[in-house]
């Protein structure tokens, strides 16, 4: 089965279009250095929780949207041995393709896939 990479940022929303843009980007990275798929997700209908939530997951502020994205991998070991490659590809530093948010109050995290139908 697959292996997934999964990330949840808050953006700012005026920062939508730059976003964009740097996701196209840095996608095309991980595609080139063996990622199967790459989807980024702007949030539409993200409510606040009262104990949890993406929103308090995120420290998303009143002029933030939550964005939902996950990269898909071959296996564990191509996603180890990728991301590798993607962490020092120069296109995907910071002075190369700057993030428009907070990358500190980035939730990112593996999954081994379980099931898929």
């Amino acid at each position: 089965m697959n292996y997934i990479d999964g990330f949840v940022a808050a953006v700012p929303t005026a920062n939508r279009d730059a976003y964009k843009e740097h996701v196209e980007k840095a996608a095309s990275v991980f595609k080139e250095h063996g990622a199967l798929k790459v989807v980024e997700c702007w949030g539409e209908d993200v409510p606040d929780g009262k104990l949890t939530s993406f929103p308090m997951a995120v420290k998303k502020k009143d002029d933030e949207t939550v964005v939902f994205s996950w990269v898909v991998w071959r296996s564990r070991q191509a996603r180890d041995e990728g991301m590798k490659k993607v962490m020092s590809d120069p296109r995907a530093q910071p002075d190369a393709n700057p993030m428009p948010f907070d990358a500190k109050r980035l939730i990112f995290g593996g999954f081994e896939v379980l099931l898929e139908a």
